[in-house]
């Protein structure tokens, strides 16, 4: 059975950086976000930690700590569930 939040964290960066030859399906959870892989660049990594923080209540305060979290959709999902209230999670 897929991992629910996962699975909102593929949509949510799909959606968000509006990333036309990409779906959700595509991504693999273990895929660098950031550089290689999705072949992110800074501006798409702000945009996306905000939308991260609004829609999963966290924050994310910093340059490194940011860069952690976007290592992967794997480390994403794992810095969110470690933060987040676990009512703002997908089940």
């Amino acid at each position: 059975m897929p991992d629910p939040l996962i699975a909102r964290l593929k949509t949510l960066i799909v959606t968000t950086l509006k990333l036309e030859d990409v779906t959700p399906a595509q991504m693999a959870d273990d895929e660098p976000l950031i550089g290689s892989g999705l072949n992110l660049d800074s501006i798409d990594a702000l945009e996306l930690v905000v939308t991260l923080e609004k829609e999963f209540g966290i924050k994310i305060s910093s340059s490194e700590e940011s860069r952690t979290a976007l290592a992967s959709i794997a480390h994403l999902a794992e810095f969110i569930r470690a933060r987040a209230d676990p009512a703002r999670l997908p089940r």
